[in-house]
């Protein structure tokens, strides 16, 4: 754990950020299959929060096959994610927690999920020491978990209890989020059969 800490102290200090998903899509393809998605127009940013998929980050996402938002919905969260190549890194991490089972089973949960392109940023062996301590991987990967629905709306001002035990804190309006005040939603409202998810551009790490 104290390695843990420093590793994260340095990326701090150096102002990188993190995020991420799993290894591609064959990380999580051992889950199970999922429910639906439903795609609304972005209501006006200066009046209130989106109500479908919103975000810069969105046009990443594959318009069809099964990391496309339509292939999303039809997978549970885990298996979702391993079918989107914008999320890989963070499935890998989630396989090597162990995750892949207890996230896919849960109901109704919301996943904030950190961009493969944050984690690139982490230099290869901080990150490998992470990703080797499945103690502090666990914790931190659950902390990205809010065991209930939160929606756009909620995001403007709302604190949310973690899987991890700890919360997270969201504002901001339109289509324009963020979560602790250090990460922001790049992609959000992503609907799975059994979450939904708001893609976001740093890696969250839980308060201690």
């Amino acid at each position: 754990m104290n390695r843990f800490a420093g590793v994260i102290a340095g990326i701090a200090a150096s102002g990188l950020l993190l995020a991420g998903c799993s290894q591609g899509e064959e990380a999580a393809s051992g889950s199970e299959d999922t429910g639906s998605n439903d795609t609304a127009t972005a209501a006006p940013a200066e009046t209130q929060a989106a109500s479908g998929e919103f975000g810069e980050a969105c046009s990443a996402v594959p318009e069809d096959g099964a990391g496309s938002f339509e292939g999303m919905a039809q997978d549970p969260v885990a298996t979702a994610a391993s079918n989107n190549p914008v999320l890989s890194t963070l499935v890998t991490a989630v396989k090597k927690a162990g995750l892949v089972d207890t996230l896919n089973s849960a109901e109704n949960i919301t996943v904030f999920a950190p961009t493969n392109d944050a984690f690139g940023k982490i230099p290869e062996e901080d990150l490998n020491a992470v990703l080797s301590d499945k103690e502090t991987l666990t914790s931190v990967l659950t902390y990205h978990v809010v065991g209930e629905e939160v929606t756009p709306e909620e995001l403007s001002s709302g604190e949310f209890e973690t899987l991890q035990g700890g919360t997270v804190e969201t504002s901001g309006s339109g289509e324009e989020f963020t979560v602790n005040g250090e990460a922001s939603v790049a992609c959000g409202n992503v609907q799975t059969a059994n979450a939904t998810v708001y893609i976001i551009d740093s890696v969250l790490m839980p308060k201690q």
